[in-house]
């Protein structure tokens, strides 16, 4: 059971209208009810909060020059870290669609090698030890910039620091799995 209540669509304040509308408008094809589903359900319980943080998603999500496999591997490496169940049952779904591997997502579930290699392994060794170590060394970062410059090191990280809030924000408000998501940690 959740930790927080969703209110009802017709028992909506205006500032929480403001976000559902926006939640809809900018997920397309989650479906009409996605605005109380995951992070954007807890989120109308503070929609103050709630809309800067759509907004930082949507530009890590969509305004980024990094490939859409590339930013995948990151942010089901987050999920996977925190075993955040819906962020990584819901981006396992988007990253097969950007061209990951099935098997080496559920490798990564595991906490197994995912066996990526070239740019999606880097992505992924970066962010693994980016949370696991709170940092990264100059060695490891170089080779981050240099394969995806200044810019898509700023984008990679920010990218990880917002899937941390998705998969905190998840976690601490015990948020569900709907029907149609399969649960990467059923004993967890």
């Amino acid at each position: 059971m959740s930790r927080i209540h969703i209110p009802q669509e017709h028992a909506l304040d205006d500032a929480q209208r403001a976000l559902r509308d926006a939640v809809v408008g900018s997920r397309k094809g989650l479906g009409p009810e996605v605005w109380g589903r995951g992070p954007f359900g807890v989120w109308q319980a503070a929609p103050n909060v709630g809309h800067p943080a759509l907004d930082l998603g949507a530009a890590v999500r969509f305004n980024t020059k990094l490939q859409p496999d590339v930013r995948e591997v990151a942010i089901c490496t987050v999920g996977a870290h925190y075993k955040a169940k819906f962020e990584f049952a819901a981006h396992k779904a988007i990253g097969i669609k950007a061209g990951l591997d099935p098997e080496a997502l559920d490798r990564l579930a595991a906490g197994e090698d995912p066996g990526w290699g070239g740019e999606l392994e880097l992505a992924h060794r970066y962010t693994a030890t980016l949370l696991a170590d709170h940092r990264v060394s100059r060695k490891l970062h170089d080779e981050l910039v240099e394969s995806f410059s200044d810019a898509g090191a700023v984008e990679l990280v920010t990218t990880v620091g917002y899937y941390c809030l998705i998969s905190l924000t998840l976690n601490a408000f015990e948020v569900l799995l709907p029907k149609e998501m399969s649960d990467p940690w059923p004993d967890a």
